[in-house]
């Protein structure tokens, strides 16, 4: 049962968060950008694609982890809540999840809003009766839930360990942010990738195939369509580099010779081997993550790993 809130048609195609940010990332020395313009349509197609690649693991070890664990999961959390997922995309391991808790509606949330509405229609002809609905927002902010659900217990679902892109402040503003969202009396299952060997890391995020490279690409295709860029596109390489003292995964935009542009009649120069810093992919050790969540006001109450510490699922309660 898809239910979808209104939205304003007149809205101009480039969000106006979305020029702020790119224009104040590549002002700044060293330039980046935030890894949620990534995800326009054909950025949320790519990373579905990415998901789907061999050396990327952590679709493939988090969704056995779902299918084995889901049931405990239901029962620790009883029937009748409302299931919150935060940057949906194609909710391919919500069904797990919805199939064994018994839930009293599902909200996917989803800056994304043509491809969020495509996989929630697919969601809710899978379980008809259930109230399917989907949300178009940016959840790195209070997220306004529809009417009916705010006074639903909630189950807030953070897979794929998205929580690492962000910074540790950041990762503690998030999670402050979905407990705002989701109210007291809340839980959260969240997905949280583990530090390992670096080779198996680097693969994850500069596959064999180049997809990775062409969804990092694709962030500058967005900005010459959306924001009359002049940037030129194949003046850029992809590059993924493990950054130990940081415990994390860095992908770059690399100028593979000196270039000027334009965004949005703004001008910008950069010089051959300079790079926009595009996206963060912090791994977490056990301790580590448990401090992560109670500093955003979450208590861990159970935790799954799966074979060989590859990767980490966590229940915690507001």
């Amino acid at each position: 049962m898809l239910l979808e809130r209104d939205r304003d048609s007149s809205q101009p195609m480039a969000d106006p968060a979305f020029r702020q940010d790119i224009i104040q990332g590549l002002s700044c020395s060293p330039k980046s950008t935030p890894p949620i313009w990534f995800y326009d349509r054909r950025g949320s197609e790519l990373f579905e694609d990415i998901t789907q690649l061999a050396e990327y693991y952590p679709t493939r070890v988090e969704t056995a982890m779902l299918a084995a664990h889901c049931a405990e999961v239901g029962a620790l959390t009883g029937p009748g809540r409302a299931v919150v997922e935060f940057g949906a995309g194609s909710a391919i391991k919500t069904p797990y999840l919805l199939s064994a808790i018994n839930p009293a509606a599902y909200i996917p949330v989803d800056i994304s809003g043509d491809f969020l509405r495509e996989s929630s229609a697919a969601l809710a002809s899978r379980f008809p009766g259930l109230p399917v609905v989907p949300v178009e927002a940016d959840f790195t902010k209070v997220v306004n839930l529809p009417h009916g659900i705010s006074a639903m217990p909630k189950l807030g679902f953070f897979p794929g360990s998205t929580i690492g892109n962000m910074t540790a402040a950041e990762g503690v503003d998030l999670l402050r942010t979905m407990r705002a969202s989701l109210g007291s009396g809340a839980m959260l299952l969240i997905g949280m990738d583990r530090v390992k060997d670096v080779d198996t890391l680097v693969a994850a995020y500069d596959d064999a195939a180049g997809v990775t490279g062409q969804f990092n690409m694709n962030l500058l295709v967005r900005i010459n369509r959306e924001l009359g860029g002049t940037i030129p596109v194949d003046a850029f390489t992809h590059r993924a580099i493990w950054n130990d003292d940081a415990a994390r995964i860095e992908m770059h935009l690399e100028a593979l010779r000196d270039i000027d542009f334009t965004v949005d009649n703004c001008r910008f120069s950069m010089r051959e081997g300079e790079t926009i810093h595009t996206e963060n992919s912090h791994k977490y050790g056990p301790r580590d993550a448990r401090l992560l969540l109670r500093a955003g006001g979450w208590e861990p109450v159970r935790e799954w790993t799966a074979p060989g510490d590859m990767f980490a699922m966590i229940l915690a309660q507001a």
